[in-house]
């Protein structure tokens, strides 16, 4: 499959992904010790949800803009309001959500999540290897100090960057399924990451789509043994053996302590403000736990 970043900004599954990403970035900030972020397939930043790419598809209507849309629990959406702020961010000419929910123009990737999560003493790396997408990337991140945005290859920047010398953060591995094998080698390059540095988080995100390539996935992860390794998947619709994407999930190694209780509140609220056929849910288990 082809998940290209633009054509699928701010659907269910960016909703997802960055709802967890927010709750480890709120959770390393807690202590005033640095953090790194690398993200190793990082897309352009930015999203313009009018432009072409994101016309041709409409998905962000049925994620950020249903969230947006939807009346969220008070604790629900307090977990998500560092995400929130950033989008109303990038979105600056709506005075409030309501406006927002019907005048939604940009959305913001991971990249710049982090960036607005972190503090002077952290430091992001962010890689990309598509030129054009590079260039917006860099012209999104803008002059931060904080801030890298290199040609490197995703895969070997596991090798060349870790481990940090903070010591702490989290490595994102989201690349966009264009080429067969991604599987084989997000498995492969979280093994060998581990091996480098094995106290980091690591959160690798996963299409649903072909649900036996999903589990052979699941079982090499399971098979590394890898301490403390969390699997969240998130259904939007009754999943199928092979079909149109019918949710995402997440990988997880060393999850904070905090996180699967606050996803359990999120995704799980998310799972009826998102899902499509009323069969959504939320799976979590340990694929490995602590030993």
């Amino acid at each position: 499959m082809n998940y290209r970043h633009a054509f699928h900004a701010g659907n269910f599954a960016d909703v997802v992904k960055h709802a967890v990403l927010v709750r480890i970035l709120a959770y390393l900030a807690k202590k005033e010790a640095p953090f790194r972020v690398l993200d190793t397939h990082a897309g352009a930043g930015l999203y313009d949800l009018h432009g072409e790419e994101a016309r041709r598809t409409g998905e962000w209507e049925g994620g950020i803009g249903a969230v947006l849309a939807a009346e969220l629990p008070p604790a629900v959406a307090g977990l998500l309001e560092p995400w929130l702020a950033v989008v109303r961010a990038v979105n600056p000419q709506a005075a409030d959500d309501a406006m927002l929910a019907g005048a939604l123009r940009r959305y913001p990737g991971s990249p710049l999540i982090a960036q607005a999560l972190a503090r002077p003493q952290d430091r992001l790396i962010f890689c990309e290897t598509v030129e054009g997408v590079r260039e917006a990337l860099a012209e999104s991140v803008g002059r931060d100090g904080r801030a890298k945005v290199l040609a490197t290859d995703g895969w070997q920047a596991l090798q060349a960057y870790l481990p940090p010398k903070e010591r702490r953060g989290v490595v994102l591995i989201d690349p966009p399924f264009e080429q067969p094998g991604e599987f084989q080698r997000m498995a492969e390059g979280l093994i060998e990451a581990h091996r480098r540095w094995a106290t980091g988080i690591y959160v690798l995100w996963y299409p649903i789509k072909d649900v036996r390539a999903v589990d052979a996935f699941r079982r090499e992860i399971e098979r590394a043994r890898i301490p403390k390794t969390l699997n969240v998947q998130f259904d939007l619709r009754a999943v199928r053996q092979i079909d149109a994407m019918s949710g995402c999930g997440l990988i997880v190694v060393n999850p904070p302590f905090t996180l699967a209780e606050e996803l359990r509140t999120v995704l799980g609220a998310l799972t009826r403000v998102l899902a499509t056929d009323g069969e959504g849910r939320l799976r979590m288990g340990w694929l490995t736990p602590e030993r």
